[in-house]
């Protein structure tokens, strides 16, 4: 019996009537799994948000379907929501066997402050969002989190390696040396290109002034006097 249930309905109505259903608040879902027949189910909007705010698609829910007495162990996946307003639209229900290993996609997440960020040395880039792993169903991390805070200076970073699990009942499926974080150098600042020897021979590049002064030499070019310096976000 899984802590999280998750109550939904039978459903007959499928193809472009299904938004007679979002229409009275329910989502069109279906239940998939491993040697069993594909269901169309809709399940009510609100119910569905409150266990997926707890659940995410990491954690194992118990499936209560209209009629049936056993309740199905199940991962959330495929939620699709529309582009404009967010309101979910359609969600795949994935019936486990929780004896059996499985994979998913766990979610990456940056905590803490990179000091090399606050002191502006760099900019702090996430490279992947998510990792694949195989574990058995109640072994599944929530999520990988990952402590900036001891990314101090550039080129700093976070590896595959570098994460806490347990390796004896997760297994991560990507390379151990994958960058999951790291600070990256910011953008160059813009320099005025340095003056030709040609051009100094002939005198045509004149010194910037030192402040106070009231002109320059007659004959500089136009153009040639050095850019300001800035740096750029």
């Amino acid at each position: 019996m899984q802590e999280i249930k998750l109550k939904v309905l039978k459903r007959e109505i499928s193809g472009r009537k299904v938004k007679q259903l979002r229409n009275n608040g329910l989502i069109p879902a279906n239940v998939f799994g491993k040697k069993i027949k594909s269901q169309a189910l809709s399940l009510e909007k609100e119910e569905f948000e409150k266990v997926y705010k707890k659940a995410g698609e990491t954690e194992v829910v118990g499936l209560m379907i209209e009629g049936e007495k056993e309740e199905r162990p199940i991962l959330i996946q495929n939620l699709q929501a529309h582009p404009v307003t967010d309101e979910p639209l359609h969600v795949d229900l994935r019936q486990i066997i929780l004896t059996e290993k499985i994979t998913a996609q766990i979610p990456v997440e940056i905590t803490g402050e990179a000091p090399a960020a606050q002191q502006k040395l760099g900019i702090l880039i996430q490279t992947i969002s998510e990792i694949e792993v195989e574990a058995l169903p109640m072994e599944l991390p929530e999520k990988f989190v990952v402590d900036a805070s001891g990314l101090t200076k550039v080129d700093d970073e976070v590896k595959v390696k570098d994460l806490v699990v347990d390796r004896n009942k997760v297994k991560l499926l990507v390379e151990e040396d994958l960058v999951v974080a790291k600070i990256e150098p910011l953008a160059a600042e813009e320099v005025a290109p340095p003056p030709t020897e040609e051009a100094a021979a002939e005198g045509e590049v004149v010194a910037k002034p030192e402040e106070g002064a009231e002109g320059t030499e007659s004959g500089a070019p136009e153009g040639e006097k050095p850019q300001e310096e800035g740096k750029s976000e």
